[in-house]
């Protein structure tokens, strides 16, 4: 699946860029709580990051299992999974829906965990909020890389649940990560006779391949 490796290393920067050792938050005088509470969050996980997966005395095992939990607890991750199979998770039988669930979350560890063992000082400043629904919220942020490299526009979108915020996608220069997955999933599956199990065998490989 080359054009799932391209993606994967396209967004790498991005991954990376909740490992910021500094994080900048523009002024929030006239947002309301939320947009500001919004703009909070994505500083913790940076902050949570940065200390917990950049550290040079941990193993892969332990990298990868910390990366895990930060991701479970800041990621709408179940949702993310099933929008990114798209109308496939109506079709899907429960097993496969199980299976794919396990190699989605497995894969995302295992590709992007060890990244964070190469931090090189990128640093994430985050600016606004913007408040686009009931559950719906958009932190812009750049992330300024070392070495002169130009910057880059990530926005996050957040939903808020009980008063919980959860990552559920995010907007590289515009791009969604999460439609991007979404279309390389469905392209594998449609290459395989749109037959789900093209898209887990698949899946089985590139897991294999980086674990």
């Amino acid at each position: 699946m080359a054009s799932f490796e391209r993606m994967v290393k396209a967004v790498s920067p991005v991954i990376l860029l909740v490992v910021a050792l500094t994080v900048g938050v523009g002024d929030s005088a006239a947002d309301d709580h939320i947009a500001v509470d919004a703009r909070k969050f994505v500083a913790t996980l940076a902050d949570r990051t940065i200390q917990s997966l950049t550290a040079q005395d941990i193993d892969k095992v332990e990298r990868r299992s910390r990366f895990r939990k930060l991701m479970l607890e800041y990621f709408a991750f179940k949702g993310i999974a099933k929008w990114v199979l798209g109308r496939y998770w109506r079709r899907a039988s429960q097993p496969e829906r199980e299976e794919f669930l396990r190699l989605f979350e497995d894969l995302m560890v295992v590709i992007y965990a060890d990244r964070f063992a190469k931090y090189s000082g990128e640093k994430l400043d985050i600016g606004r909020s913007e408040i686009r629904g009931k559950n719906d919220i958009l932190v812009h942020s750049l992330i300024n890389r070392p070495e002169g490299l130009k910057p880059v526009a990530v926005i996050w979108r957040i939903s808020q649940k009980d008063e919980n915020f959860k990552i559920v996608d995010l907007m590289v220069e515009g791009l969604s990560m999460g439609l991007t997955q979404q279309k390389e999933f469905a392209s594998v599956i449609r290459k395989n006779g749109g037959k789900i199990e093209g898209l887990l065998n698949e899946l089985r490989k590139r897991l294999a391949a980086n674990s």
